[in-house]
């Protein structure tokens, strides 16, 4: 019976091994370390999803959060987690990329006060220090907001403080930030007892853009593992809003130090601006997002969507 147990095991061991060779593998590199904005892909995993699709995806989190559309125009990964605003800079410099899929289909970016300072209009900013991570098109964005109220970019003073927007608030640096992530950063200043007060880009002349996309080269548009990629992450949003709370173990499952206060509040508001359908294009928003960026200086001129992004099937 011991040798008809063992052979059992043995045979299941191989069996368990097949699967995974038949399995194939996709490396995609993240734009950051991993956080509630890679919920389906992290759920996906975790989950046994892209295991149903019949892939072995890794997710890689950057040395350097500027490398991953990087890595996969030069070969080194199968696809990268980017930006829209940052795609059409890179298509602008050459790179071979094209967006295949959206993972947060709505602007994270936002210009955060303290929601109990003096700030209450983005015409109180005339005057004021506004702190900033990534100069270019965070300036841009101010730059348009401050036009609503008749104000220019010569109106407030510009200071770099890197990643610390929150502290540099707290701190008294800066009278504001633009290039606040809203489901971050304002969580972090309630947590922190120092509440803020967001204004959202999209309401002050900007158009609507995806925040988070997924990129790949433009020659392996044709790559059924990407197609399957697709398939799965849609099936991941659904179980995450089907199934949140077995969602949340699968995503902080092996990770603990994910499970504290800030990304359970991140998880929330994220949660609704994730992607139903993670391959379809909207052409419309790819073409006018690229007019204002080329209106703004940021890009040499427009090109067609296809330039951009496509619709796998």
């Amino acid at each position: 019976m011991s040798k008809l147990i063992n052979a059992l095991v043995i045979a299941a061991m191989i069996g368990a091994a097949s699967a995974a060779q038949a399995h194939d593998k996709l490396t995609i590199m993240l734009d950051w370390f991993v956080n509630p904005d890679h919920a389906p892909l992290v759920v996906a995993k975790n989950a046994g999803i892209f295991d149903r699709h019949e892939l072995l995806v890794d997710l890689v989190p950057p040395a350097d959060p500027n490398d991953p559309p990087k890595l996969v125009a030069a070969g080194k990964a199968d696809a990268a987690i980017s930006y829209q605003p940052q795609l059409h800079v890179q298509i602008a410099q050459g790179l071979p990329l094209r967006r295949i899929g959206t993972l947060v289909a709505t602007p994270l970016n936002s210009l955060v006060v303290l929601r109990d300072g003096p700030v209450k209009t983005i015409g109180d900013l005339k005057g004021k220090t506004i702190g900033y991570s990534v100069g270019g098109f965070e300036d841009a964005l101010l730059k348009t907001m401050l036009e609503q109220y008749g104000l220019q970019l010569s109106d407030v003073k510009l200071v770099n403080v890197n990643f610390a927007l929150s502290p540099s608030i707290f701190a008294g640096k800066v009278d504001g930030t633009i290039g606040a992530f809203r489901n971050f950063e304002l969580n972090q200043m309630d947590i922190a007892g120092k509440p803020g007060r967001a204004f959202y880009p999209e309401e002050y002349g900007v158009p609507l853009y995806d925040e988070l996309i997924i990129v790949a080269h433009q020659d392996n548009l044709k790559d059924q593992r990407l197609v399957r990629l697709l398939d799965a992450l849609e099936e991941a949003v659904a179980y995450l809003h089907n199934q949140p709370e077995a969602s949340w173990k699968h995503f902080i499952k092996g990770n603990a130090s994910l499970d504290d206060e800030l990304n359970r509040r991140a998880w929330k508001d994220t949660l609704p601006r994730f992607a139903q359908s993670p391959r379809a294009l909207d052409s419309r928003r790819y073409s006018r997002f690229a007019d204002y960026l080329a209106k703004q200086g940021l890009i040499p001129k427009a090109l067609p969507t296809e330039n951009y992004a496509v619709e796998l099937r």
